[in-house]
């Protein structure tokens, strides 16, 4: 999980300020877990404002700090990004989200890129299935 300190770094380096709203915006985050939804950021937060509560979440994303999770019922939920391009492998039991990198998969994009002509900006994986802890209760 990203520290106040990198966060704040990260800002910075793209002509942002980590003002008070954002910070505790940011230690609310923090404090939520693995993943939420951003209902339960503007729950924890009373202080800030609606607005600059989804604005935060945009602008974190747009700069990598924070990662959207589609969930497997179609609902987006947030997680401090671990860093680095990443994916999401979901279990459809208990929630649980975990990341996990695929040097293969970039090759793929690659290759779809050359295939059709596109360029691709941008892509977005979740896996679902069933995490190893749901799965030895299953057992």
């Amino acid at each position: 999980m990203a520290s106040i300190d990198s966060i704040e770094s990260a800002l910075a380096s793209e002509g942002f300020r980590l003002t008070a709203p954002r910070r505790a915006l940011v230690e609310v985050m923090q404090g939520l877990g693995d993943h939420f939804m951003a209902d339960d950021v503007v729950e924890a937060a009373p202080a800030v404002g609606r607005a600059t509560v989804f604005r935060t979440l945009r602008l974190l994303q747009d700069l990598g700090i924070v990662c959207q999770v589609v969930l497997d019922d179609g609902t987006a939920a947030y997680r401090l990004a671990s860093g680095g391009h990443h994916h999401h492998l979901v279990c459809s039991e208990c929630g649980a989200v975990s990341d996990f990198a695929s040097g293969d998969l970039e090759g793929l994009l690659d290759d779809i890129a050359r295939r059709t002509g596109y360029r691709v900006d941008a892509h977005r994986l979740e896996v679902y299935g069933v995490c190893p802890d749901c799965r030895a209760r299953e057992g």
